[in-house]
């Protein structure tokens, strides 16, 4: 597109601006979504995590916390890996 004079290319240049600026609102809103996945470590995970640490820590098996169906068999092993790495710091 050709503009004949400086204030059409003005105006043109505003107009891109405002387009530019209305996809950084878009992008920064699909940025914040949440996809899939796995849970970011928010309340709903920290209560969900505590929960199976205080079973686990009074002696039931993986086996036994899964079966409640609370979590997944998966889960458990990553709430357990992520425990164990907690503690292997904590020691030292």
């Amino acid at each position: 597109m050709k503009y004949t004079t400086l204030d059409e290319a003005l105006k043109r240049i505003e107009e891109l601006e405002k387009e530019v600026y209305e996809l950084k609102l878009e992008n920064e809103k699909l940025r914040n979504r949440n996809f899939g996945g796995r849970k970011k470590h928010d309340a709903s995970w920290m209560y969900s995590y505590n929960q199976f640490i205080f079973k686990y820590e009074r002696g039931m098996t993986l086996k036994e916390i899964v079966s409640e169906g609370d979590i997944s068999r998966r889960t458990a092993y990553r709430y357990l890996a992520y425990y164990k790495e907690l503690q292997k710091n904590i020691v030292k």
